[in-house]
């Protein structure tokens, strides 16, 4: 069997206010030229397929405009819901789809139930089990000790029912620890959402979403594609990929990547304002379209500089300054650093402020638990 490993396409998204819905659609061009270059059985689509949990009605037509073109090609796709999607709204219309080889995860509802394709080598079981958090494994197992992410889709997956004697592959979109992470992921409390890599074990190939680097964790076979594109400022140095997986007999997984070229790249600027406007500077790049994050450090104020800077480069996001006056407020946590900390990081920072003594070990495990039970909407006695 044979399949490209897709996740976290994130259709809809903004960045600073600008959408990528012609970016998406332009990447989801090159993705299926390279479909029609391979021969392939299958696409696995890991979750956080919109980047709303109700997306906007350009994001839904052009994920069905691609899902469209797969079925054309007489390929199957299997999608599973992330953290960023309505697991209802990704379920809908499953059953009818299924006929014409789409596979949408159902919502959650303590099982998780197989889909078999045979090969040349045999059975395939693919098995996908959407983004779930402890309350949403707990009603079903009201006897299993679930006190964390671990404890729910260890429960979760040890409820399925894997045959030895068939290759298996599982999709799911959790945070495995371990993984490389990037600023555009959401951040969940102190890192409560790690999960272990041993939890799927008896799988011979695990296609990951949510961490946004392409990667594996711990042995090849459990990995993450990545998205498509880069969706924030620490993904400059990545190289996007498409994950090409081949499993021949039992045992034996081909795995290998074809790079990604968007349509605008994403790049860091930095130095004075007259040399970055040279066009001497930047001659034969095609950094006038990409998306960039300039950080000027001139002195003195430069009065309109995004305004006089895009005269230039048409897609600036972002615009910082590095110097003397600004290095002078290096005490000030920056916004940029605010995004970046969890409710955990700000309380204890309170905490010690207000008491002038950090919180100890038993303080900061009460408060973790916590704000887990209210983000899991759980009221506590």
């Amino acid at each position: 069997m044979k399949f490209i490993h897709l996740s976290d396409l994130h259709l809809g998204k903004k960045l600073n206010d600008f959408s990528l819905i012609e970016d998406q659609k332009y990447i989801l061009k090159i993705i299926i030229n390279i479909i029609d270059s391979q021969k392939l059985d299958a696409v696995l689509i890991s979750g956080d397929v919109y980047d709303k949990s109700v997306p906007v009605t350009e994001a839904v037509e052009l994920f069905d405009e691609f899902i469209t073109a797969v079925a054309s090609r007489g390929i199957k796709c299997f999608i599973i819901s992330g953290n960023h999607d309505s697991a209802e709204r990704i379920a809908f219309g499953g059953r009818i789809m299924s006929g014409g080889g789409i596979y949408l995860s159902p919502v959650y509802s303590g099982m998780v139930e197989p889909i078999y394709i045979d090969d040349d080598y045999g059975t395939v079981g693919v098995y996908m089990l959407p983004f779930i958090k402890p309350a949403s494994v707990r009603r079903f197992f009201p006897d299993a000790q679930i006190t964390s992410y671990d404890d729910a889709v260890r429960t979760a997956v040890n409820a399925i029912n894997v045959s030895g004697d068939n290759r298996n592959i599982i999709l799911s979109h959790q945070f495995v620890t371990g993984a490389l992470r990037s600023d555009s992921e959401e951040i969940s409390v102190g890192g409560t959402d790690n999960i272990s890599a041993d939890i799927f074990d008896k799988f011979d190939y695990v296609a990951l979403g949510h961490i946004h680097r392409p990667q594996k964790v711990g042995r090849d076979a459990v990995r993450y594609s990545g998205t498509p594109l880069k969706y924030s400022f620490s993904e400059v140095s990545h190289t996007k990929t498409l994950t090409i997986v081949e499993l021949c007999e039992k045992g034996s997984v081909n795995i290998s990547e074809i790079p990604l070229k968007p349509m605008r790249e994403m790049a860091e600027l930095k130095g004075k304002f007259e040399e970055i406007m040279s066009p001497k500077t930047y001659e034969g790049t095609t950094l006038r379209e990409d998306f960039l994050h300039i950080t000027l450090t001139d002195d003195e104020e430069i009065i309109d500089a995004v305004g006089k800077l895009r005269t230039v480069y048409k897609n600036i996001l972002r615009l910082d300054y590095d110097n003397k006056r600004t290095r002078s407020y290096s005490l000030i946590t920056s916004s940029a650093e605010a995004e970046h900390k969890s409710p955990l990081d700000f309380f204890s920072e309170l905490y010690e402020l207000q008491n002038n003594t950090p919180m100890n070990e038993e303080e900061i495990n009460f408060v973790r638990t916590l704000i887990e039970n209210i983000s899991d909407g759980e009221v506590l006695a």
